[in-house]
């Protein structure tokens, strides 16, 4: 090889394998600082735009999820006023019936007046409680007040609905205002009244008397009519509560397998941007043991400029 001042083609290649050494060593510093292979659209344009396809999934199934969990509250907490407007109908059943024993005295016909009043304000009481976040399953339709949107979930008096899928899948769960009555299922009549007892057909004004004849009991309602209509009442608070309990399990479901869908997602991101910690520490030590050499040798090559000064020495 010939001996040039003007053209070091040694120098030329040391450099450039200490360039492209140091180019290598610069990407794998960055792997092993960020953690990820693929951290920006210029490491891998295809890979970063599918990761962040599916990061975009990934936030959207947690709005999902978030929805899902704020459904399984307003039912458990629906199944539970539910539950405990139950027990009160057997009071108040167990209540009416007795009338037939005590109908002859007014003094007794009064305390149970008075026992029925307070049955008919806990039910309503109850009722009206079981609010979440202004959602209310138990509620008379078109309450302004109960309505109400949060991370896919809306509800308005009688219904609630709420996303159930990335690909904006709703389901919707009816309140008990919208519950055909059992006594007139072939005509699917929606319930209606301001007050829960008054959904239910059995509220103060129907079964208790404005003046005060009749010993303070409607005279427009017999024993038989009275028990019958809290039978149903019964039938219906038991009726509602069983598909709440069916909701539950389906929203149960959907929620194992939104967080499921959720972990695999994550998982799917990692594989395609992650960096493998070990395979980057090896090639980290090895493309630095490359850029010490490298630099060796450009100095070596660079020296033979200083030796071509020897051929002119005397």
């Amino acid at each position: 090889m010939s001996l040039s001042i003007n053209t070091n083609t040694s120098s030329m290649v040391a450099l450039e394998t200490l360039n492209a050494t140091q180019t290598a060593l610069s990407a794998t510093e960055n792997a092993v600082s960020t953690g990820k292979k693929v951290a920006t659209a210029e490491d891998s344009p295809a890979t970063f735009g599918i990761a962040a396809q599916m990061q975009g999934n990934i936030a959207g199934q947690s709005a999902v999820n978030d929805g899902l969990t704020f459904a399984a509250k307003v039912v458990s907490n629906a199944d539970s006023a539910a539950n405990n407007i139950l027990s009160v109908l057997n009071n108040i059943q167990q209540a009416v019936t007795s009338l037939g024993n005590n109908s002859s005295s007014s003094t007794s016909v009064s305390q149970i007046n008075d026992e029925l009043k307070g049955f008919f304000d806990q039910i309503d009481s109850i009722a009206g409680g079981a609010t979440i976040n202004g959602v209310n399953l138990l509620t008379g339709a078109g309450s302004a007040a109960n309505t109400t949107t949060y991370a896919g979930l809306s509800a308005s008096g009688t219904s609630m609905v709420y996303v159930t899928g990335l690909a904006g899948q709703t389901s919707t769960l009816n309140g008990f205002g919208s519950m055909d009555n059992l006594s007139t299922q072939s005509k699917t009549t929606a319930k209606t009244g301001t007050t829960f007892s008054e959904m239910l057909g059995i509220a103060a004004t129907t079964f208790i008397s404005a003046d005060g004849t009749q010993s303070s009991i409607s005279p427009t309602m017999t024993l038989a009519s009275m028990i019958s209509d809290v039978q149903t009442a019964i039938q219906d608070v038991t009726r509602f509560t069983s598909k709440l309990g069916a909701s539950a399990k389906t929203i149960a479901s959907l929620s194992s397998f939104g967080s499921t869908l959720s972990d695999n997602l994550t998982a799917g991101v990692g594989a395609l941007t992650d960096a493998d910690m070990s395979a980057e520490s090896a090639k980290l030590t090895s493309l630095q043991t490359k850029q010490s050499l490298a630099i060796k040798s450009l100095t070596i090559a660079n020296g033979q400029s200083q030796n071509i000064l020897s051929l002119f020495q005397g």
